[in-house]
């Protein structure tokens, strides 16, 4: 069994002058046993100092009452320094021992300033130590003089409170700001969170469904073979298409792989693994070849930033996988990248017969349009008007790349 330390005295007493008063459990019940202590304190002061003054009955009553009141000083701290002060001032006026009552008086006192505005303390200060002097004056005016030399107590009780109430407030606004840090920082956390779901699933589309389609198209073409003509079989064709298909696997296996590393991964939040870029559009034009498709690609831009290249590479990789799906046998297709007035403009257009009007929607144009403008850019998709699709993206580049000419 593990023990479980307990919290040492001092910590307790930090705890204590940092709450809030009005909110503090169990005020009722501490400030009871404050005012007993502190009423004790006023019976011994009574008794043991200025013995010619010892109060009488009269006197112990209203000494006594006075701290009557202490428990409910946070609740009501102006109520409860009127009712201690009109116990003070009869018992003053009476000329018993003047300095018995003063705890309870320090303490309403001091109540008033740590739970009210500075300026409520000033006055309650001065108008405390006008009526002590008037009080005092009915006494003797050696009495009076003495309360005005030790007015300065009742000053620094009311400095101490207001002190301690801007401090709780500092404190306060510390651990506010650091809780709201806190929750923004939970918050980034969630969003980061969606995000990197929201490009896994993006990527996964993306290779997933070119990949399939693909293999659906190879494995097309070498069920054709085998049932055209079982007399006369093409054994090379079958071999290559089922080479193709084998060759797919193992690229999609490899993309599959470093996608969901992302999900393994331990160290940095960041950490993404390699980015597919330019010098992969190369592999999607052939895989859309081996497919049935006839592919131009002309690339005028050889380097592009990390992101801008990924982004570029999954859309030309969706829109190649469109062009396979539903444009037709054998269409005409032509990829051209190049780059102007700092972005990268891109372009995927097709002859073909494009997807069929009531045919269930995908998430690939969808897919491609949150593609570029996770990187800022724009992309329009839709038919032509001389027959067939085009998908055209605009990216900005975020720094100069390296441009070139090159038709594959």
């Amino acid at each position: 069994m593990r023990l479980v330390q307990a919290p040492i005295a001092g910590n307790r007493i930090i705890s204590a002058i940092h709450r809030d008063p009005l909110t503090a459990p169990h005020a009722v019940r501490n400030d009871t046993v404050l005012a007993g202590l502190a009423a004790l304190l006023a019976v011994s002061l009574a008794l043991f100092v200025d013995g010619g003054r010892r109060p009488d009955a009269l006197g112990w009553v209203l000494l006594v009452a006075c701290h009557v009141p202490l428990p409910w000083r946070r609740r009501r701290p102006m109520l409860v320094l009127l009712v201690v002060v009109a116990c003070v001032a009869p018992y003053h006026a009476l000329d018993n021992t003047h300095s018995a009552p003063t705890p309870a008086t320090y303490i309403a006192l001091y109540t008033v300033a740590v739970t009210g505005r500075p300026l409520r303390a000033v006055l309650v200060g001065a108008g405390v130590i006008a009526l002590s002097t008037s009080v005092m004056l009915t006494v003797s005016a050696h009495e009076a003089l003495k309360v005005l030399q030790i007015s300065g107590w009742v000053v620094a009780v009311l400095f101490c409170g207001v002190d301690m109430r801007f401090y709780r407030q500092y404190v306060a606004s510390i651990v506010e700001r650091a809780e709201r840090a806190e929750r923004t920082r939970e918050e980034e956390a969630r969003r980061r969170v969606a995000e990197e779901r929201v490009r896994i699933a993006r990527d996964l589309h993306d290779l997933l469904a070119h990949t399939i389609t693909v293999i659906g198209v190879q494995t097309s073409v070498a069920a054709h073979v085998l049932s055209a003509d079982p007399e006369r079989l093409d054994r090379a064709t079958v071999a290559k298409a089922l080479d193709d298909i084998a060759e797919t696997c193992r690229s999609a296996r490899g993309e599959l792989r470093t996608t969901l590393e992302v999900l393994r991964e331990h160290g940095s939040p960041d950490a993404r693994g390699p980015l597919p870029g330019l010098d992969g559009l190369p592999d999607l034009a052939e895989a859309a070849r081996l497919a049935g498709a006839r592919v131009e690609q002309t690339v005028r831009i050889r380097q592009a930033p990390p992101a801008v290249g990924a982004a570029a590479y999954r859309i030309v990789q969706e829109a190649l996988t469109n062009v396979v799906r539903h444009a037709g046998p054998e269409p005409a297709v032509r990829v051209e990248l190049d780059e102007r007035q700092g972005a990268l403009h891109l372009s995927v257009s097709d002859d073909g017969t494009g997807p069929a009007p009531n045919g269930a929607p995908g998430f690939g144009l969808v897919g491609m349009r949150e593609r570029a403008r996770s990187v800022g850019g724009t992309l329009d998709a839709g038919p032509r008007a001389a027959g067939g699709f085009e998908v055209t993206a605009v990216l900005p580049l975020t720094k100069a790349g390296e441009t070139g000419e090159g038709t594959v």
